[in-house]
């Protein structure tokens, strides 16, 4: 008999339907319905050379901030990215910047092999992002961050204000 028996084919495709059925209207839903949680924050404790990051964008006028009459990010403003919260700087010159950086530090530890012996010394990116940014700043500023060799990233929140 040399037909194929198609029973087991039917029942992978009609098992992979009902996943794709159920996934789909999960991937889809909008990231301007999410809000970023306000939790009770530790303090870190920083080494000189962990990256800080600060995200915000344009205001309503096209102000950046730090402009006289910034009136605080908008959703549809342009991205802001901030080096070490001082440098405004473009997506090819954080991902430049965030590379030369951490080879100077790996290179100042003694080379690739002698910073992975310590975990501890591995510099890490801390974001600040603008409750009003959207997210395709933020995840634009991790992809850079992490194309340029970091390796942990994190968000700095805001304490929660025990007397509200």
């Amino acid at each position: 008999m040399s037909d194929i028996n198609t029973t087991p084919l039917v029942d992978v495709m009609l098992v992979l339907l009902i996943i794709f059925l159920i996934a789909v209207p999960v991937a889809i839903q909008t990231i301007e319905k999410l809000k970023i949680p306000v939790f009770e924050s530790v303090e870190s404790k920083d080494k000189v050379e962990n990256l800080l990051l600060t995200i915000s964008t344009t205001d309503a006028a096209g102000r950046s901030a730090g402009e006289p009459g910034f009136e605080g990010a908008n959703r549809n403003g342009q991205c802001r990215v901030y080096f070490n919260n001082t440098t405004p700087v473009s997506s090819e010159e954080l991902y430049d910047q965030a590379f030369s950086r951490l080879d100077a530090i790996v290179q100042r530890a003694g080379g690739p092999e002698a910073i992975m012996e310590d975990p501890e010394k591995i510099p890490q990116v801390h974001i600040r992002g603008d409750v009003n940014a959207p997210w395709s700043c933020v995840a634009g500023a991790i992809y850079n961050v992490q194309a340029a060799g970091y390796p942990t990233v994190g968000f700095i929140s805001n304490k929660v204000d025990p007397d509200a």
